[in-house]
């Protein structure tokens, strides 16, 4: 007899198929597999003891603080921890409790079965002289050379953009991105490059956005997600697939203070804002960016990347671009030239979590690396 201890993170589908386990008890099996820890906040006492004594008898659990059960504060926040089979099963059992469980069961129902799609990568090329990270910038014929170069590492997506969003960037006027980024989607068009790759343009002026729309560019990557209705009307018109970032503020002054008093929830807020938005005008496809290092703290950009997984029960893509992000700096005391080992840890948890896109400078190195990740998993 051999014995051996399996990691928490294989795939466990993988596993119980390579068995010989038969579909059906592949499908039980692979839900007492997976673990939720879901945390609620200001929940009625009332409910919160309702949903520890039937959490109980399915199995899973229910943390309290203490005076829960006497009830001393009218409400709490509690951890649920259960299976995925648990958490369906309770998601049952609180459509008939009191005290706003019947609206709870319809959260805990969006979490089961949360599976993302394969990892797309989406190469950055920046048309301008001002963005951050220097090595991205390219002009002329050195551009296209370098798209070809990404598509080659393994980009499934390019990612234009002519004006930078840096942190204390200054804005240009929409002619001025015309004129950077038109001579390179010119020369895309003309080579046919919109059937060999997906192309995006990171912009919110509607009159670049056209000109791009035209030229085979079918993803309109939005910083301001889709604050302008005219850029809304724009995706809606030709079929184009919007990414709706957060952001809290303006480039310019957006790392001045940002506050939140729960970054998940109002991301989340905004996220379902603006997929209304989105849908009012027509746009069928919308892909999430909850917008890491624009607006954000720390400790916010931590809990988004780390908490992705929140996201995807919207039912939408999830992009996440930390690529050599100062972020970085702040975890490891290094400088924007030293960010890449931090940027494939932090895009390797982001995709553990749920992300299904990621934004990156450096196209070849995570192309390896998610390869070296996906066979770790099995």
């Amino acid at each position: 007899m051999v014995v051996e201890k399996l990691s928490n993170s294989i795939d466990l589908h993988h596993e119980l198929k390579s068995l010989g386990v038969d579909s059906g008890g592949i499908s039980i099996l692979e839900d007492k597999g997976a673990m939720h820890l879901i945390r609620i906040r200001d929940l009625h006492v009332g409910a919160a003891n309702i949903l520890k004594q039937d959490a109980l008898s399915i199995g899973a659990d229910l943390a309290v603080p203490r005076g829960t059960v006497t009830a001393s504060v009218p409400r709490v926040d509690v951890l649920l921890i259960a299976t995925e089979r648990q958490l369906q099963q309770l998601a049952k059992k609180e459509k008939a409790q009191p005290f706003g469980l019947k609206q709870l069961s319809m959260e805990l129902e969006s979490f089961c079965r949360l599976k993302s799609d394969d990892v797309s990568i989406m190469g950055i090329l920046n048309a301008n002289d001002d963005s951050f990270y220097r090595a991205s910038r390219f002009q002329g014929s050195g551009a296209v050379e370098r798209i070809e170069t990404m598509i080659s590492e393994g980009a499934d997506i390019i990612d234009l953009g002519g004006v930078s969003s840096r942190p204390g960037s200054v804005a240009v006027s929409a002619e001025e991105e015309l004129n950077r980024v038109r001579p390179i989607i010119d020369v895309l068009y003309e080579q046919r490059f919109y059937e060999k790759t997906k192309l995006s343009l990171d912009s919110y002026e509607p009159s670049v956005i056209h000109y791009a729309l035209e030229k085979g560019f079918h993803i309109i990557n939005d910083i301001t997600g889709l604050a302008n209705d005219e850029v809304a009307r724009l995706c809606g018109s030709y079929g184009a697939t919007a990414v709706i970032m957060h952001m809290q503020g303006k480039p310019q002054t957006m790392q001045e203070n940002p506050i939140y008093s729960s970054v998940i929830q109002e991301v989340e807020l905004f996220f379902r804002e603006r997929m209304a938005k989105a849908e009012a005008f027509g746009i069928k496809e919308v892909i999430l960016d909850c917008g890491i290092g624009f607006g954000k703290r720390l400790e916010d950009n931590l809990s988004l990347i780390t908490h992705q997984r929140h996201f995807v029960r919207l039912g939408k893509k999830l992009l996440v671009g930390a690529s050599r992000k100062s972020m970085i700096d702040a975890i490891s005391s290094s400088e924007s030239d030293e960010r890449l080992a931090g940027t494939l840890a932090i895009h390797l948890k982001a995709i553990e979590e749920g992300a299904s896109i990621i934004r990156v400078h450096d196209v070849k190195e995570h192309s390896q690396a998610l390869k070296v990740w996906k066979a770790l998993r099995g």
